[in-house]
């Protein structure tokens, strides 16, 4: 094919992208007339985003009061209602600007001492589907009420500012230890106790955190931050999109949460949902000012039918100011360090990822795309880029999208990682579905290295969703039943014994082959047993499972302990040894070895060297390797040590010599190099290094 010089930089490192570069161009050439269009009308993409400081409720310091504004283009009529004017529904209207945005103000020296902090209010929106009063979209506090279940607005204006003395400081540090070094422990506040109950901001500071420093991860990704009016959606049906859920504690609660891992050195990165939002018309923004198409697409174009939730219309220029305006307020007001942007798939694609498989390069291109949807995530990367090149963008997508993970100059959407949804999956589904002893070493290297070139992945052992309830985590799916009765250090059992063994291997094998960050769901690094499963009618409204048990691995008296330990051992390698540092290559690690007869995969990465034996009986003696250096090795990591709950079938502290020798391979061909002579346990993996 004839090489265009016109080519982005995306197409000419792809040749297989050439046939689609026009609509590669294209796109890049759209997100740059529509940011051209908004830093226009509004100075600078900084300033579009800040509609927060604007609509919704604002104090104004020279005028002395309130500012309520409301984007409500179809309404009829808007009233402020709440507590301040005993939510009498015709007390206090709004009036429409010239600009058509609808505005109420409250000054101090009238309502000082009844509109104030705490006081609860809602807007009543006349409109063509009738006279209902609503959660206004841009407030920053929503409660509910504990008799009533309603929920409604509140004014927060705490006496005192939140004092971020010395953070940024601590933040800086924190950003610039995520360079080639990400270890994300992804958690939700709710259910990271142990108690049968909703955990909180405060209770996760005091006892989650310490717990996540001493595991050795530098990031939290933190789940369900959006209010939400339904618990048990996992934080992904959201409401109000800028208050941080009141269920968890207060903004204030939240902000020292998000301090004290600073001071931790540990990132906090935002699970953000701009995918879509709840149906909901009381709490939600479906219908505010009487139509379906305000925020979302008209129609059905406008659900989602595997979500049942609403669709955001990325056309508009409202919408994007609303989502993008959510970007910078939270990295501003509460110090996020970056986001972890939910359903990305759904967004790219009219049809949603559904039932489609990703098996071509032109379903990337063809009109299923939504374009729209691609414009709104490059603006979203270029605005939390600006803000500070080291935030974090993590994109949520299963379909391998081209570009998502490369800058927006060379033609991609600008996002740092992608998340390697395709890993998890792939383990779930050879514990189901195949006996280990038909387990392909080829296979399992294919599916752990197949990435993007250039494009860095988040790989994952196993994911939140496939420890909810109806499916098993990856330790269940190992053991089953027998972690209620055997995990006891002092009772033998050889289905826990593989299960401990498979559990370390999987977890290191996704970790060094999986991509260039790496990330776990809280209480799995242990083998958390049982699936998650929030209270609702059909458990009782019970937290017995929505909730982290931390005692099994901590009491002394059960293997999970082991497993701790060893992830624990595991992370400290790779941050000690910089594993993950980034390689502009498609696979960072080296092939050096690969028998299916023995089970056997060994390779080289970040001159450490990985000896993966997977057969579950042939413990070999004398087993040889070639490797690329000759020298003196010794195991730096061992999985069979007793500390992990193997069996010590090797000493550490042994020193292994090459030996130079030479390999018939042929009668003409013969090969001579460097070989290590090791004795490799079954369902054990060793990690060597040179020494000096």
């Amino acid at each position: 094919m004839k090489k265009h010089t016109r080519f982005l930089p995306l197409v000419k490192n792809d040749v297989w992208l050439e046939p689609y570069y026009q609509e590669i161009t294209r796109r890049f050439l759209h997100f740059h007339q529509t940011i051209f269009g908004l830093e226009t009308a509004h100075h600078s993409l900084y300033d579009f985003a800040g509609n927060h400081h604007f609509l919704g409720l604002n104090y104004d310091e020279d005028l002395k009061g309130w500012h309520y504004r409301e984007w409500a283009p179809a309404a009829k009529a808007l009233f402020l209602i709440g507590d301040f004017n005993q939510w009498d529904k015709v007390s206090h209207p709004l009036k429409q600007n010239k600009e058509g945005i609808w505005e109420i103000f409250l000054a101090d020296e009238t309502y000082s001492k009844t509109f104030t902090h705490q006081s609860k209010f809602k807007v009543c929106i006349h409109s063509q589907v009738g006279e209902l009063a609503r959660i206004p979209p841009y407030v920053r506090r929503v409660v509910q009420d504990d008799a009533t279940k309603d929920f409604a607005a509140q004014l927060w204006n705490p006496p005192t500012n939140f004092d971020w003395e010395d953070d940024d400081e601590n933040q800086s540090k924190v950003l610039d230890s995520l360079k080639d070094n990400l270890l994300i422990y992804e958690c939700h506040l709710g259910m990271a106790q142990e108690k049968e109950g909703v955990g909180t901001y405060t209770e996760f500071a005091e006892n989650i955190l310490p717990r996540v420093k001493a595991l050795g991860y530098n990031a939290i990704q933190m789940m369900a931050i959006h209010e939400h009016p339904y618990y048990g959606s996992f934080g992904y049906h959201v409401s109000s999109f800028f208050a941080p859920s009141s269920r968890f504690g207060t903004p204030e609660e939240l902000k020292s949460l998000i301090q004290k891992a600073h001071e931790l050195g540990i990132a906090v990165i935002m699970d953000i949902v701009h995918s879509h939002a709840v149906k909901n018309i009381y709490e939600g923004l479906t219908s505010f000012d009487g139509t379906d198409y305000q925020y979302f697409h008209a129609g059905e174009r406008g659900n989602h039918e595997g979500w049942d939730s609403k669709l955001f219309d990325y056309s508009k220029k409202e919408v994007l100011q609303f989502l993008l305006s959510n970007v910078r307020y939270w990295l501003e007001e509460f110090h996020f360090d970056g986001f972890r942007f939910d359903g990305v798939t759904s967004m790219l694609y009219h049809h949603h990822g559904l039932e489609v498989s990703f098996d071509s390069l032109e379903k990337y291109y063809d009109m299923g795309v939504d374009t729209d949807a691609i414009t709104y995530l490059q603006l979203a990367n270029a605005l939390i880029h600006s803000l500070d090149e080291r935030y974090i963008s993590i994109a949520e997508d299963m379909s391998g999208m081209p570009g998502t993970c490369r800058p927006i100059a060379e033609g991609g959407l600008g996002f740092d990682y992608r998340l390697g949804m395709g890993i998890p999956d792939y383990w779930i589904k050879l514990l189901k579905e195949k006996p280990d002893e038909a387990w392909q070493m080829g296979e399992m290297w294919y599916v752990m290295t197949n990435r993007r070139y250039n494009e860095k992945t988040v790989s994952y052992a196993e994911s939140h969703d496939q420890a909810m309830v109806g499916d098993k985590t990856l330790a269940f799916w190992l053991m089953d039943k027998e972690m209620y009765f055997s995990m006891s250090k002092d009772t033998p059992n050889l289905a826990v014994d593989r299960g401990i063994a498979l559990h370390k291997m999987i977890r290191l094998f996704t970790l060094s082959l999986g991509g260039d960050a790496y990330l776990t769901f809280m209480g799995n690094e242990f083998g958390h047993p049982e699936w998650i499963d929030f209270p609702r009618e059909g458990n009782a409204w019970s937290y017995k499972h929505a909730r982290r048990q931390w005692s099994l691995a901590d009491n002394g008296l059960l293997r999970y302990e082991f497993l701790q330990d060893f992830d624990k051992a595991m992370v400290k390698l790779t941050t000690d040894y910089h594993l993950l540092k980034n390689i502009p290559t498609s696979n960072p690690a080296r092939q050096l070895n690969m028998d299916e007869g023995n089970k056997i995969i060994i390779f080289e990465r970040a001159n450490l060297i990985f000896v993966f034996n997977f057969h579950i009986t042939n413990a070999i003696p004398n087993y040889k390797f070639w490797l690329p250096e000759a020298g003196k090795y010794q195991v730096v990591l061992n999985s069979d040590e007793e500390q992990f709950g193997g069996f010590g079938r090797i000493k550490s502290d042994t020193e292994y010599f090459t030996i130079v020798e030479t390999t018939e391979i042929d009668e003409e061909t013969s090969i001579t190099g460097n070989y290590l002579h090791i004795y490799i346990p079954n369902r054990t993996v060793l990690v060597f290094k040179k020494m000096d």
